[in-house]
């Protein structure tokens, strides 16, 4: 069982890789109770940028685009962070997976997130990544977790779950995702099946 992890940061440290890290924990926890356990891959698109432009203008990628765009494919689940810029995903976290064939996203299971300086950015999860994720024909999870500045070290109240819990909903859901579809698989009919398995999470 693979669990690739893509992350759009451009920094180090940055605050995309800090999230991407926390709900890889959370989805590899989730799965271990579950009786699983998945090998974890991360792609950082900062080090692949210049591989990146290279293979939008010759159509060709070099080895080591070649070997995260392979990773990505035969993923049996994704965990995609990307900061906003412009009120939008990066063109880096664009650009890859424009040059990812349109179909071999189809029924993978992905959890998507954002990190942005305030939390007036957060809907880019559902006006900009998620649709990007349907087009591909993935699976994405219900629980979008989008970080602004003031959500680290913050617990939420009790009208909104604060980061942390928002971490946990999102791994609990893909881990649900993964365990319900066929390991290293990619059938079309199941897409269906695993709405179906997500309809019936209960969370505690």
């Amino acid at each position: 069982m693979r669990l690739i992890v893509v992350s759009a940061g451009l920094s180090t440290p940055s605050s995309t890789r800090l999230l991407a890290d926390r709900l890889t924990e959370a989805a590899r926890d989730e799965l271990a109770a579950r009786g699983q356990a998945p090998s974890i891959e991360v792609v950082e698109l900062r080090e692949l940028a210049g591989d990146i432009a290279d293979h939008l203008v010759t159509g060709f990628p070099p080895p080591r685009l070649s070997a995260a765009i392979n990773a990505v494919t035969a993923a049996d689940g994704l965990i995609v962070v990307t900061p906003v810029f412009a009120a939008s995903y990066s063109g880096l976290f664009k650009s890859f997976f424009d040059v990812i064939d349109p179909e071999a996203l189809s029924g993978k299971p992905v959890l998507t997130a954002a990190t942005g300086g305030t939390a007036r950015h957060s809907l880019v999860l559902e006006h900009a990544v998620r649709p990007l994720f349907a087009y591909l024909r993935a699976v994405v999870v219900p629980t979008g977790v989008f970080a602004a500045s003031e959500d680290w070290g913050s617990g939420g109240d009790e009208y909104t779950d604060g980061l942390p819990g928002r971490v946990r909903r999102a791994g609990v859901e893909l881990a649900a995702l993964i365990a319900a579809r066929p390991v290293g698989e990619q059938p079309e009919d199941d897409v269906a099946d695993l709405e179906r398995q997500l309809a019936d999470l209960r969370f505690d």
